[in-house]
Parts: C-alpha cells; structure tokens; sequence
C-alpha cells in the first residue's frame, strides 16, 4: 500500500463529521422562484450586466461580463425573466450588487451538445474556459483562465488537482470523485494540454478510500503516452487542501513566501472546478450550479444538493425540509473558514461550498480570555507563523506593525484559533490587522 502523504509543519485533526452526507448521492434541488446573481463571485473586477430590467434570457445565456481587469462573465442559472438589478445579502459585505431573475420553471431545461476538444489547441480551450465563467470552486473564486497562464519565466511542468476535502462536514469534492470520476480525469487532460505539460497528481485524504479508488481507476484508464495521471493518498490533517501545504506534500516543493506555486513549477485546481472545466469545454456549459453540502444537526435533512448559482439559503432550507430547535448557527462554508451568517436570504454563490446548520453541541461557545502564552498556535500554524502575537499587537492598537509576524501569509486557516485553550479569535485578530496594516 502506498505510504500517505503530508505536509511537515502544523496542521490539526478536528472532528471529521463527514458521516452525515458523505454516502448520500448527490440530488438535484428544484428551480426556485427565484434567483439572486451576485456580480461579484470572482477575485477581481465585478461584473457589469448586459441585460436590462425585464430582459428574457435562457439557461446559460451571458448576463454579465467583466469590462476591464481581471474577472470572468456570469450566466442565467436558468431560464426566466430580469425582475432587478440592484442588491442582495452577501455573507461577507452585507450586501452587493446582483441580478434577480423571476425563473420560468415551465421553460424546458437545456440540452448540452457534446464536442470533440482534441483537434483545439491550448489558446481555444482556453478561452472556453473564460468564457464559461470559471472561478476556484473550492477557494476564494480565482478566475480559472488566470491561473492556466503562469509567468513565462516561471515554466510549469506539474498538475496537482486537489481533492483533500479537508474541512469537516464537507463532502461536496467526494461526491463529485465518486460520481464523476471519469468527467474529473477529462477535465485534467484538458488542463494538462492547456498548460503543454504531461504530468498530473490528484491528492485525496486516506478517509474516502471510495474516492481513491474510483479515481484511480479513471486515471488509469485516461494515462497514456501524451500524460500520466496519478493519485497520491494523502493523510488525514487540516489544512491539507491548502495550495502550499498540498504542494509540498505531493511534491516536496516549498512555495517561498508572498510566491505563487507557478514559482516552484506547479498549478493547482480543485477536482470539481476540474470537472466545471471538462464541462465548459466539452459541453459548452458555463458555471451555473455546483454541489453543495448541506450539513449540521440543525437542518432536518443533510444532504449533497446539485443547486443553481443564486438560490437563496431560505429555499435550501425548504427543500431540505425546515431547521430543527436545536439550531444554534448558520455558516456558510466550512467550520474552519466559514463565515456564520444572520439571514437566510443571502444566494449561493460560485465559491459556495457547503451550508451548514449547527446545534449548540457542535460549537464551542467558551467565552475568551487574555493569551496564556502556552505556544499551541505556534506549533498548529502550518506556515511557522505567530498568530499569538499578532493577536496582542492588534489588542495594543499596533495592527500596522504586525508584518513582522507574518500577517500577509497567513491564508486564515483557522488552525491556531481552534488549539488555542483562551477561545482567542486569532483569525479576526489577523484580518483585522491585514486591513490596518495595508492602509
């Protein structure tokens, strides 16, 4: 058996909590009456609509693009009729702006052609890949076609798809490996001949042997001459699934600081913004809709939903048959970098990963304390950093000098905030000072 792999410094073993949905299939929720477009589900630029109030527009038609800088377009989920262009909840800015759309839930889904995407080159998969609007499905929504054109003085000569999964609850990646195997294996080829390399690894934690095998099995199947394609077994450890932490597991390459993994030869995707890849490009399909986990004690039906981008929380809610008394929290995310949220009308989004609906039995609501200097976040933080001393700077007023500890690398992993025994909130303390500092 194949030895598991990890990275070297920090990282924690929370609860996995994964048994509520991991052996549920994947179910396709009903169109809701209506849906909510954030403009802005990507890292950079928002979008700027193309349609007007009132406007009918079929599944997958562009209505939004990015007019100038970095970003990618949106598209109607579904079928429907423009009914606003003004504002929804957002989880994070309270409100953005966004595209209602009354749905025609009578309009016939629409049919996907299949294509041949072999005799295309690089530069024509590449603008498929823009133009289906593609983001990092499990990170903060990096445009897709940015990070297939790496520097030219830093030449790429690995693919790591990453299927870790590591944050508890989830189960959204699992699924997709699982039922899609042989679409995620596509996607990577088309990735590999996209950035003219041949060599591919996917990471899977060792807690779904199902995943790995059935991965294994495609990847197998896809390897050739022109590309290997190879699954890498991976320990159970969070935060596995980070970029750099996953990148020197798989390949003992360390991503320097402030670097990009283009600097040590790697790009990384997750598995299903791969599979979101192999659908734009063989489909035509651009990115409106994605597995979403809905989890937690609190919702009286745990699930792994199929859901249009734009479907508001409260209709999740309904499909999933209601909350439970026992609801203490809702987040929207992962525990571990989630953010709880107060109202059910905020949309999902592209980056959208899971719902979950905690009880009080599965928060730690200890009230916080000064710091013990006991040293447990520094020994947890994966990227050697001190998380109990930014903390105090920022607690002092002194946010603006806390480069020194390493602020602006820290990706907010949670780590250091979940050993710490004071119930600290480091991670607010630490994007607290990467505001002030930035200023």
């Amino acid at each position: 058996m194949a030895p598991t792999l990890t990275f070297p410094k920090g990282g924690v073993h929370p609860p996995e909590s994964k048994k509520l949905t991991e052996k549920l299939l994947v179910e396709v929720m009903p169109l809701p009456a209506e849906l909510e477009i954030i403009l802005g589900q990507h890292i950079g630029a928002p979008c700027t609509p193309t349609v007007g109030k009132r406007a009918e527009v079929r599944e997958g038609d562009l209505v939004a693009e990015v007019k100038k800088g970095l970003g990618v377009p949106l598209h109607a989920p579904a079928a429907g009729t423009v009914k606003a262009i003004g504002k929804s909840s957002h989880p994070i800015r309270v409100s953005a702006p966004s595209i209602t759309l009354t749905v025609n839930r009578d309009a016939p889904p629409r049919e996907w052609g299949v294509a041949d995407w072999h005799h295309l080159d690089g530069q024509a998969l590449l603008k498929k890949v823009h133009d289906g609007g593609l983001v990092g499905i499990g990170g903060a929504g990096f445009p897709t076609h940015v990070k297939l054109k790496p520097p030219a003085d830093n030449p790429v000569d690995t693919l790591l798809l990453n299927g870790a999964e590591c944050e508890p609850y989830i189960t959204a990646d699992h699924r997709v490996m699982l039922e899609h195997s042989a679409e995620v294996v596509e996607g990577a080829r088309i990735l590999l001949k996209i950035l003219g390399i041949s060599e591919c690894y996917i990471g899977i934690e060792n807690n779904k042997p199902d995943a790995i095998r059935s991965m294994t099995e495609a990847a197998q199947a896809a390897s050739g001459a022109d590309c290997r394609i190879q699954v890498m077994t991976l320990e159970v450890k969070y935060p596995q699934g980070s970029e750099k932490q996953l990148i020197e597991a798989i390949t003992g390459r360390r991503v320097p600081a402030m670097a990009l993994p283009s600097s040590v030869g790697v790009v990384v995707h997750n598995v299903s913004t791969t599979k979101a890849v192999r659908d734009a490009v063989v489909l035509d399909k651009p990115l409106i809709e994605k597995v979403v986990t809905v989890s937690g004690r609190g919702i009286n039906r745990p699930t792994n939903l199929l859901v249009k981008v734009g479907t508001k929380l409260s209709d999740i809610v309904e499909h999933c048959g209601g909350t439970r008394p026992e609801l203490a929290r809702v987040v929207m995310g992962g525990p571990m970098m989630g953010f709880a949220v107060s109202s059910l009308a905020i949309p999902v989004t592209k980056t959208t990963s899971s719902i979950l609906f905690l009880s009080d039995d599965e928060l730690d609501t200890r009230p916080l304390s000064a710091c013990i200097r006991c040293g447990w976040c520094l020994e947890a933080c994966p990227m050697g950093l001190e998380p109990k001393e930014i903390g105090i700077y920022v607690e002092a007023h002194r946010a603006e000098d806390t480069g020194q500890f390493g602020v602006f690398e820290c990706f907010e992993c949670g780590s250091c905030a979940y050993v710490c025994p004071a119930k600290r909130p480091l991670v607010q303390f630490i994007r607290l000072a990467k505001m002030k500092a930035k200023r």
